[in-house]
């Protein structure tokens, strides 16, 4: 693939931990669903990365994957502009990341804050494992082996980003250079134009002196433009520029995204470790049942009571649901205490119901028929493989392991 089909290609996973809440769907799915009529999307049910927490509860991962799927397609993600496959159904995604393993400092999985972070909570289960430590290569393989140019995250997640970015410049860098490799650059620079050439060769010497990265976008700028000039060109230009080799593993941006935090029912974030959850497409009966005993202000302790919605989670939904309108109604009758808890609840389990009506009516064709589920799953593994061996084929080339 080349860089410039990279960069339109999108590459995210989710864990088949348990049922989705209202807090991916705002976190997560709402913008893949958006992303998908963007981007060339691939969404994958990481059910290995479930494995590196959660190996000792195998049937439960079993229980959710196609659960998960199903709330993807009730949330609004499109098989017919998305692929979803199940990382397990592409095999190839262990191959490379065994191959990146041989690459990648030790040094470099053990600074991954998220690696730090889950060593230091985790007190309730052994995380000590060669598969935990490694889960960060293994993330970068998920990316590199679809050539996927962007990865949607918060800013929590950037750092995995970088650490793939790494991995696919340290893997270019000792294996992009073939034979007479600079050579094979500068032919390729005069097949630019003189104009065009020039322009190349200022901006990557102020790339490579100076660090400029404005340069660099230019000069890559350029190469894109180019129609005469042929992919293999194309990569060995895009790796000549930043002093490299050619580019096999094309280096993933972070698409970050604003992550929404989707308060649970007693204002902390929602999370099932906390039991604030409001699942997907739980039914209407229990949301509001849910919503009707949340707690609130503990000032107000009867009617007449003013309160202060800065002080209840009921309020920090509003923020989430409710319109400016609906908002200021909320804090004009709390403080005066013109309106009751019950009062204020009304709207908002309107509100979230609403929501989640088209996911439910979505739902339902895919519970009452899970092979369809199973078929757009079996269909997307298969477009994923297909992409997966391209780039399998060209990394074993690469590393010398192309036998024949």
């Amino acid at each position: 693939m080349s860089l410039i089909e990279a960069q339109k290609r999108v590459l995210s996973g989710m864990r088949p931990t348990g049922r989705l809440h209202l807090g991916h769907y705002h976190g997560v799915l709402k913008n893949w669903v958006r992303l998908q009529h963007e981007y060339d999307c691939m969404f994958f049910v990481a059910d290995w990365h479930a494995l590196t927490t959660h190996y000792e509860d195998p049937q439960v991962i079993e229980e959710n994957v196609w659960q998960m799927v199903i709330d993807w397609l009730a949330a609004g993600v499109n098989p017919g502009s998305a692929t979803l496959f199940i990382q397990s159904r592409v095999p190839e995604h262990a191959e490379l990341h065994l191959l990146l393993s041989m690459i990648t400092p030790l040094s470099w999985v053990e600074r991954v804050p998220t690696y730090k972070d889950l060593m230091a909570k985790s007190n309730d289960r052994d995380l000590a494992t060669y598969g935990f430590l490694g889960y960060p290569v293994l993330q970068g393989a998920d990316i590199l082996i679809h050539q996927a140019g962007n990865v949607p995250v918060g800013a929590d997640q950037v750092p995995h980003v970088e650490m793939t970015r790494e991995i696919a410049r340290r893997f270019n860098h000792i294996y992009g250079k073939d034979p007479g490799f600079a050579e094979l650059a500068e032919d390729a620079i005069k097949k630019l134009g003189r104009k065009n050439a020039k322009m190349y060769r200022d901006l990557r010497r102020d790339f490579l002196e100076n660090g400029n990265r404005e340069a660099l976008e230019k000069a890559q700028a350029i190469i894109s433009e180019q129609q005469n000039v042929s992919l293999g060109d194309r990569d060995r230009l895009f790796g000549y520029l930043e002093g490299g080799g050619k580019v096999i593993l094309p280096e993933p941006k972070a698409l970050l995204t604003e992550v929404s935090i989707m308060p649970g029912l007693d204002g902390q974030k929602m999370s099932k470790t906390y039991g604030n959850t409001i699942s997907l497409r739980e039914e209407p009966d229990s949301v509001e049942k849910k919503i009707k005993t949340m707690t609130t202000d503990p000032a107000r302790v009867k009617r007449t009571d003013p309160g202060d919605p800065d002080k209840c989670p009921v309020f920090t939904l509003h923020k989430i649901y409710s319109d400016e309108e609906t908002k200021a109604w909320v804090r004009q009758g709390c403080t005066s205490a013109g309106i009751g808890c019950i009062d204020c609840k009304k709207p908002l389990i309107e509100k979230v119901l609403e929501e989640q009506q088209p996911m439910r009516e979505r739902a339902i064709q895919y519970e009452e028929n899970p092979d369809l589920v199973k078929t757009i799953v079996a269909e997307g593994c298969e477009k994923a493989r297909t992409n997966a061996r391209a780039t399998l084929e060209e990394v074993r080339s690469a590393m010398g392991l192309d036998y024949r």
